[in-house]
């Protein structure tokens, strides 16, 4: 067994490893394959391998993760027809390679805290978990793609995710994979990680018939419209109007509901533009009906600041203004660099301003709701502000840009995720697909088909009360971490000044 740990069998193995993982979400949802691949990551940075090695096949398993993950990037750069093939197949190998650093960076300093004890398990779970969250949260302004935590929607372990989101799930499956792993390495200890497993998915299957949060008023009838706009006709002078034609005619079949929702930018055209010809003669229609309509479009203000925004019209009328930018999509870091080979491939990004974090929130039908645009919905943090005072979340989102690939299912996944932490109803429209009502409890109630012009009608249930990661956040679970890694580093420390005396 060492010699195949240690051998370039260990490397590929490794690698295998990070693309199974890729299985585990969606559209693919073997969630099962999360702790066949996650512990056998942590099996083949066993054996007294050197840190060098061990930050190799970390990188390997990041490769193999985010290689066949989200490699759906290339899409997003073709999918105009803007440029050749060649440049965007490079800037992809880029961009997976780039975020495949992380898991190396992890097993290096899991490989550097480790002292061979019984509770390595414990400092390999907190080690990767803590730079999923640097990954996340953090580095160029946060990239939560992939966290082992989504893949755990509909196993046991969801009954985790409204008490602890979707690190304090990532922690407990980090520690499965470990304890797993710990059950081959030590022969004469396999029962108790084995038990150990068997205890946090039972208490997860119970945690699972809690209901966190309550219903609050009458039901809410809901339309969510989609589109379909392909992504090159989107902002195309000469399209606008029939765009803006084909969003009204969905609409007006739909005056008997509560609330429309169109997907993130459905009026391809700045407010100040539409204001009087279309948005305000559209407002006065959705009174008439006691209907509310929430769309999004761009908003330029008086200083010239550009916004992606989202606008309410009915009987209360307001903007949220997108809080939480998209690098290489609505600005650009790492300038000029960037711009350069971005302009190469001839793709021509907005330059847009981030909104105030403390905006009020929206309201339709009578109820408060919490605002996010496209991948606003992957911070959990960003979702849970001001929940108490919300009954739902919306979300809109245009994953046009990545057409068939998988993205569009892994950021259903991260939305369902949302739900289920603040235990409210989520309603998703988006322009090609997922459009989705997903219940309190992170399931799908009803979806329309992917890249077909749709609508779906939905009744949803105002909910109120706070779920416990409603009222932490992801604070408990990131000190608890910091804490153990803390201890890690001053044992460590003890273990090698005693070694150094016994020498």
């Amino acid at each position: 067994m060492e010699k195949l740990v240690k051998s370039i069998w260990g490397d590929v193995l490794v690698c295998i490893a990070g693309i199974l993982l890729t299985l585990s979400f969606s559209p693919f949802d073997v969630y099962l394959l999360t702790f066949v691949a996650f512990s056998s990551f942590r099996f083949f940075l066993s054996f007294e391998l050197s840190a060098k090695r061990a930050t190799l096949r970390g990188f390997l398993f990041g490769i193999g993760l985010f290689g066949s993950g989200v490699s759906w990037v290339f899409v997003s750069m073709v999918v105009g027809d803007q440029s050749g093939i060649f440049l965007p197949i490079l800037m992809t190998l880029f961009y997976c390679s780039f975020w495949a650093i992380f898991p190396a960076i992890s097993a290096y300093f899991f490989i550097k805290l480790r002292t061979n004890s019984y509770f390595d398990w414990l400092v390999f779970s907190c080690v990767w978990v803590f730079v999923e969250y640097i990954r996340g949260e953090w580095v160029l302004g946060g990239f939560p793609w992939l966290q082992v935590g989504y893949s755990q929607l509909d196993s046991y372990l969801s009954g985790y995710i409204p008490i602890f989101g979707v690190y304090g799930v990532g922690l407990i499956i980090a520690i499965i994979s470990s304890l797993l792993a710990d059950s081959l390495l030590r022969k004469n200890m396999r029962s108790k990680p084995v038990m150990g497993v068997i205890f946090l998915l039972l208490v997860g299957a119970v945690l699972q018939r809690i209901n966190w949060t309550d219903v609050s008023g009458d039901s809410i009838k809901v339309t969510l419209i989609q589109g379909n706009i392909a992504q090159k006709d989107k902002w195309q002078l000469e399209n606008r109007n029939t765009t803006l034609k084909q969003y009204y005619d969905d609409s007006t079949k739909h005056w008997n509901s509560d609330i429309i929702i169109w997907p993130e930018t459905a009026v391809p055209a700045y407010y100040s533009d539409v204001k009087d010809s279309y948005l305000m003669p559209l407002k006065i229609e959705a009174v008439a009906h006691n209907t509310t309509i929430i769309t999004s479009l761009p908003y330029k203000n008086e200083a010239g600041q550009l916004y992606n925004a989202v606008l309410t019209l009915g009987e209360s009328e307001g903007f949220y203004k997108k809080i939480h930018l998209l690098p290489f999509g609505e600005y650009l870091p790492w300038q000029p660099v960037s711009g350069y080979l971005l302009g190469l491939m001839n793709v021509r990004l907005g330059n847009f301003s981030s909104g105030d974090i403390d905006q009020p929130l929206l309201k339709a039908a009578g109820h408060q709701f919490v605002t996010s645009i496209c991948y606003e919905d992957a911070f959990g943090e960003q979702s849970i502000r001001h929940i108490e005072q919300a009954k739902f979340l919306v979300n809109v989102t245009n994953d046009a840009w990545f057409g068939r690939s998988i993205e569009p299912y892994q950021h259903m996944q991260i939305a369902r995720m949302r739900a289920l932490e603040a235990g409210r109803y989520l309603l998703r429209a988006t322009n090609t697909g997922i459009t989705a009502v997903v219940s309190e409890k992170g399931q799908i109630i009803h979806q329309a088909p992917v890249m077909q012009r749709a609508s779906i009608t939905a009744d949803i249930r105002p909910m109120s009360g706070l779920t416990p990661y409603a009222r932490t956040g992801d604070k408990p679970v990131i000190v608890l971490i910091l804490i153990v890694l803390l201890g890690a580093l001053l044992n460590k420390y003890y273990f090698m000044k005693k070694l150094a005396r016994s020498i």
